[in-house]
């Protein structure tokens, strides 16, 4: 049943990529939590949306920007080591609080309660108008490319951030989206390398199936995507996206998930 639930997810969520802001490891990564440890999770999501974005390269890849690569996406990569690290050295084993409700025992931690932070933070940013409307300086794209790559190693979590950033580069559709899916394809392989010292066995011996039936579904969605329409945005499928990442997140805080 879970390897329903996350094909079905991962097809969905790359299709809506390219109608609304969020991208494929926000949707996924909490699908994965249902089923897997949070580590497990963030690294097999990376592999899936390290897969699809290079189908999207082959795609729309041929219209990114190169000053843009250069001034936003290579600290971006940078950055994308520093924060794999730190996810790899948070403790996961090591508890930041439980309770006991109706007989049992819910515990929350470390690892968990850090990305529930991040996943409320970045379903805010979409849900609250005000925060969807944040740009930022052209000069600052050094600066958002760092944080960016650094959210996007720890968590998978970068879509958000690196809009803000680059809506002022005054790219057409094309060339923005070309080179938002390059930018995130090279932190894919950035984190992917740190995560691999860990997750190598644990993919190759348990998720290999899991991660390409979501990698394919992923791809096919990618495609259809493609196909209907350029870049359209979708207001609601935002709000009751981010409306779910909240709940979800709440939930994660609470040793529900």
């Amino acid at each position: 049943m879970e390897i329903v639930i996350i094909c079905l997810t991962a097809f969905l969520a790359s299709l809506l990529t390219f109608f609304s802001g969020f991208g494929l490891g926000t949707l996924l990564t909490p699908v994965f939590m249902l089923f897997f440890p949070v580590d497990v999770a963030i690294a097999w999501t990376a592999i899936v949306h390290f897969v699809n974005n290079i189908f999207k390269v082959i795609l729309v890849g041929v219209h990114a920007d190169g000053e843009v690569m250069l001034k936003f996406g290579i600290p971006a990569i940078l950055f994308a080591f520093g924060g794999a690290w730190v996810m790899l050295m948070i403790p996961d084993q090591y508890n930041i609080y439980s309770y006991t409700w109706d007989g049992h025992i819910y515990e929350v931690s470390v690892l968990k309660f850090i990305i529930a932070l991040l996943l409320l933070g970045f379903a805010l940013i979409e849900f609250v108008p005000r925060f969807r409307k944040i740009s930022f300086s052209e000069k600052l794209m050094p600066l958002g490319g760092a944080l960016s790559g650094f959210f996007g190693g720890l968590s998978g979590n970068q879509g958000a951030l690196r809009t803000a950033f680059l809506i002022k580069s005054d790219l057409s559709k094309e060339a923005f989206i070309g080179t938002t899916v390059l930018i995130s394809t090279l932190v894919d392989l950035s984190r992917l390398g740190v995560y691999s010292s860990r997750f190598a066995d644990i993919v190759v011996s348990e998720g290999i199936g899991i991660v390409w039936y979501a990698s394919g579904a992923a791809a096919a969605g990618a495609l259809l995507g493609s196909r209907l329409l350029k870049k359209v945005t979708m207001p609601l499928i935002q709000t009751l996206v981010a409306v779910a990442l909240i709940l979800l997140s709440v939930a994660m805080m609470a040793g529900l998930v």
